[in-house]
Formats: C-alpha cells, sequence, structure tokens
C-alpha cells in the first residue's frame, strides 16, 4: 500500500495519529446525516458520536483507557511481585517448573557473557581477529579461519570453571522433583557439573560434550577434542583429514531436535516458567516464553528489563511479552539483579537456604576430588598422573 493510499480519507498530524476519521471509521447511517442541511443539534449528536466511535476504536485496538477507567485484571496470583510470587510458592507450591537460561548464569563463574559492554564476548572481537563480532560462531568464517574459535574454546572450555549457586538451585528444583525441563543457551555445560541429569536438559545450542567431522560426519568424544584444544592442534579428522568441529550450532545451523520437539510436551502443564540470565534476543530461543500457557506464572530474574514489546504494548499483537509492571498485566514477576542474588533471595523465602548451601558445598568438594585427576598435555602426548589427596 503507497502513502497516498494509506492515507485516503483522513489527515494526519507530524505524530502520526488522524485529525479526522477515515471514511472507514465514520459511515452516515442515513441521508439526512450526511447532507450540509442538517440541523445544528443534529450535527453535534453526529460529531459526539464520531468522536465516541473514535474513542472505542483507539481504546481497544491500542489497548487505552481513561484515567477513570480501571481495566479488569484476571491475575493468576494475588500479588504479582517477587514477594506474592514467594509467598503463593510457600503456601500452594509449583509442581511443573521450566527453566530457560543464558550467559548470565554463568557470569560469576568467570565466564562473559556475549553482549555486555566491555567485557562482553563480542566486545572483544578485535583480540581474536574477527570481521564482525558474531563471525566467530559463522560456518563459512570458522571453515576458512578456525583458530579464532578454537582460541576462546580454550578460554571456555569445560572444566575451566565451576557452577554458580544459580545452577545449583536448577539442580536443587530437580532433587525436589518440580524441574520438569531445563533449556539453556550456554556451552559450558555448568549445568552437567552442578549434577543435573542430561534427560532433564536441552541445550539449544549443543555443546563440547560431542564433536563431528564437517566432510564425513565421524564422530569424536570431549576427550578427544580437549587434547587437541589444549595442546594448540587444530582437530583434523583422522578419517578423512576434515576439520572437526564441536556440536555447537553455529549461525545458519539448525537447532538440535529435542528443542524443537520438546516443548510441546514440557509446557503442558507447566505451572512456573523460570527466565535468568538472558537477553532473549536470540531466536528462536527466545519464543520459549510463549510457549507458556496463559495461567502460567513467567519470573524474569536477570540484571536488565527484558523481554518487553519492542515498540509499544500494541505492537505485541498475541499478548506474548513480559507485562512485569504494567496494568494488564495478569501472571509475569520480575526480580531485576544478578542471578545468584535472585536465587539466594528465593532459597531465603522458601526455606530452601541451607539445602542450597549443602548442594554448593558438596558440588564444590566433588569437583575438588576431581582435580586430583591431574592431565597433563604435552604436544600429541597425553600424561595422567593421579595423586592421592591423603599423600598431600
Amino acid at each position: 500500500m503507497s502513502d497516498s493510499d494509506e492515507n485516503e480519507g483522513k489527515s494526519v498530524k507530524q505524530d502520526g495519529l488522524p485529525t479526522k476519521p477515515s471514511t472507514l471509521l465514520c459511515t452516515p447511517t442515513s441521508k439526512s446525516a450526511a447532507t450540509a442541511t442538517d440541523t445544528d443539534s443534529g450535527s453535534q449528536g453526529e460529531e459526539d458520536g464520531t468522536v465516541d466511535m473514535i474513542r472505542r476504536f483507539f481504546s481497544q485496538t491500542f489497548s487505552l483507557t481513561s484515567d477513570n477507567e480501571t481495566p479488569t485484571v484476571d491475575k493468576v496470583i494475588p500479588e504479582l511481585t517477587f514477594e506474592g510470587l514467594s509467598i503463593h510458592w510457600r503456601e500452594k507450591g509449583f509442581k511443573k517448573i521450566i527453566t530457560m537460561v543464558g550467559a548470565g548464569i554463568s557470569t560469576s563463574a568467570g565466564i562473559p557473557d556475549f553482549r555486555s559492554p566491555g567485557y562482553g564476548l563480542y566486545s572483544n572481537k578485535k583480540q581474536h581477529k574477527l570481521p564482525h563480532p558474531t563471525a566467530i560462531f559463522d560456518v563459512e568464517n570458522f571453515q576458512r579461519n578456525p583458530a579464532p574459535f578454537f582460541e576462546l574454546a580454550k578460554e571456555l572450555y569445560p572444566g575451566s570453571f565451576v557452577p554458580t549457586p544459580a545452577h545449583y538451585f536448577i539442580r536443587l528444583l530437580h532433587e525436589k522433583g518440580v524441574l520438569q525441563r531445563h533449556y539453556t543457551q550456554n556451552i559450558d555445560m555448568l549445568e552437567r557439573l552442578a549434577g543435573l541429569p542430561e534427560e532433564k536438559l536441552i541445550e539449544a545450542i549443543g555443546s563440547f560434550n560431542t564433536n563431528h567431522c564437517l566432510n564425513c560426519k565421524q564422530l569424536y568424544d570431549m576427550a578427544w577434542m580437549k587434547k587437541k584444544i589444549f595442546s594448540d592442534h587444530l582437530p583434523i579428522c583422522e578419517q578423512c583429514k576434515g576439520l572437526v568441529k564441536p556440536d555447537i550450532v553455529f549461525i545458519g545451523e539448525n537447532l538440535p531436535d529435542k528443542f524443537y520437539s520438546s516443548p510441546d510436551e514440557d509446557f503442558k502443564e507447566c505451572d512456573l516458567l523460570i527466565i535468568m540470565g538472558t537477553s532473549l534476543e536470540m531466536q528462536p530461543f527466545a519464543s520459549l516464553i510463549h510457549r507458556a500457557g496463559p495461567r502460567c506464572i513467567r519470573l524474569l530474574i536477570n540484571r536488565d528489563a527484558v523481554g518487553r514489546a519492542s515498540f509499544a504494548p500494541w505492537m505485541d499483537a498475541n499478548g506474548e511479552a513480559l507485562l512485569y509492571g504494567e496494568t494488564k498485566n495478569t501472571r509475569d514477576v520480575a526480580f531485576l539483579g544478578d542471578c545468584d542474588a535472585g536465587v539466594w533471595a528465593l532459597a531465603e523465602a522458601l526455606g530452601w537456604e541451607d539445602e542450597l548451601q549443602q548442594l554448593i558445598s558438596n558440588g564444590q568438594r566433588e569437583l575438588e576430588e576431581e582435580k586430583d585427576n591431574i592431565v597433563v598435555y604435552y604436544g600429541d602426548e597425553i600424561q595422567t598422573a593421579v595423586i592421592d589427596s591423603a599423600k598431600k
């Protein structure tokens, strides 16, 4: 539709709102209403009716209400605040919880996120000699110049970092039998290190757990890839001499089948969706918030206020944006702060502090014990020294 077509029948102010209704909004109901011989009272009545029609049109289309109109909102819980949610959880509980997380739950472990100015991974593109920040996860760029990715992989490789309280809180949900599924955008595998079983995990963009040759699709395990990365050797396929890539989803690649096949069943009875440490900018991962049913509470634990309608409330035609703080909010709650602070606040409100601390302590002790198996790489040779802690 051209500008002239769009503006036909109405005049437009600078702000884009019509100063006179279009012919579609104001249709005369009788011949007398359309003539210039109407009485003053008749003209005034028509104008009043037209103004009322316009008011109702904008009110319905743009969800606008006047100061003396209070919209009726059917809230899922009485108080859509962090405290109100905690009270509801403590008194009535949740049975089917889904968690979806991004890099923000791992920053306290020392792993930078992607988008934070100054220290995010995308801010350090010069360090890896990239044409643009996301090139490090571009398949074509990877095949031409794989070195930057493997330099980054060496920094982020699982085993270099320990899980955060947020990771252990998710494990605690599993231990209590209320975790339906955990969806993660992260490749650090800290959920696995925290003890979350694989059947509860959907690693939406893959992980270092498995690796395949880009040419012949030969499978290589994590130990094989780790040896190559930490010896600063490119991982070359032993079968066809092609380049081997961790099963991490790069730009333009499909997400794992589980990501597409699991949500329908997972969200069917979900009563609480916890969203942590994500910008909700990466699709299709961010679209998971739309899978939650209308009576499912959505809790955001994040440093920044994200998930809102991109331009204005009426741009979210299907009502799928997060509405915390809005008058028409029926189910969304936000804790704006660090993810660890958020889960500790929940644990305190629910009386789970001791259990969470115990999980963290046990997990850290187990990881320290595993470090007794020290792996040292010398070029292509691998040497393992097993040290008895008791003899230290």
